[in-house]
């Protein structure tokens, strides 16, 4: 057996949800050890997902009836990063949103208007209920002058019964229509990460951002001046970083082998 992984120097941790802590609706073992030893070695940490669909408590909630106990605020989504980038942009906004709670309430927190009339900003994201009426009101929109963002570049996502059209897919049909692409904040922007970092009152000099995928966590981690740990519990496999001309600065089986130092 190999010795446990022990990254140096590091004071703070994000780290992707699917792939790293959870798989589909189980939890990958060891995962609640992780964050046992983070909470033992007092290193402050948040859970990162591009998933909008839902609020910190949801998820909370879903984490909580498969094993993981965590705090509200130790989840971070995508739907907060593009409330907030938006509350930096233009304070006391408006936008017309295609979306689910996860993501109208982040906006609401931060004092958004949501509105179909003359919005600054269509505002796209997760949801099950994509409609054909809404999707051209969001066209016709943007055609007219609003600001096109989405929360996250992920084309499919997964559910109980197979792959599912995610933001991203979406995106691309109303661009596609409109001429206009979408600012995507999410992973794999750095603009999330460094966001999370903030959050957590860190520096990027002294976090690592932990995650199962080369494109869009240990990318966004680099860029946004972490170290970085790739999990083999998810979707890439050992052999396949060698394809991508970036490396992760540690590589790891899953969480169970990490102790924070």
């Amino acid at each position: 057996m190999s010795e446990p992984l022990a990254p140096q120097g590091v004071v703070t941790y994000l780290m992707d949800m699917d792939g790293v802590l959870i798989r589909g609706t189980h939890l990958i073992p060891g995962a609640d050890g992780f964050i046992a030893r983070l909470r033992a070695a007092g290193k402050p940490f948040l859970i990162l997902t591009n998933n909008s669909m839902y609020t910190p408590r949801d998820l909370q909630a879903r984490l909580a009836r498969i094993g993981l106990a965590v705090e509200a605020n130790e989840l971070y989504t995508s739907g907060l990063a593009t409330a907030q980038f938006l509350k930096q942009q233009k304070p006391d906004g408006s936008a017309y949103v295609i979306g689910e709670a996860g993501l109208t309430t982040a906006l609401h927190d931060m004092g958004y208007i949501l509105s179909d009339q003359n919005p600054d900003y269509v505002v796209l994201g997760e949801t099950v209920t994509y409609s054909f009426q809404r999707l051209t009101q969001a066209i016709r929109l943007i055609a007219g002058g609003a600001r096109f963002i989405a929360t996250n570049p992920d084309v499919v996502g997964p559910s109980e019964t197979g792959l599912v059209p995610a933001t991203g897919a979406v995106a691309a049909l109303i661009a596609e229509a409109t001429g206009v692409k979408p600012y995507y904040v999410g992973k794999p922007n750095p603009l999330m990460m460094r966001s999370a970092i903030r959050q957590l009152n860190g520096h990027s000099e002294t976090s690592v951002m932990i995650g199962d995928r080369m494109d869009t966590d240990i990318i966004s981690g680099t860029e946004a001046g972490m170290r970085t740990i790739l999990v083999l519990s998810g979707v890439t496999q050992r052999e396949q970083v060698e394809r991508f001309p970036y490396r992760p600065t540690h590589i790891a089986a899953s969480v169970a082998d990490i102790n924070p130092a």
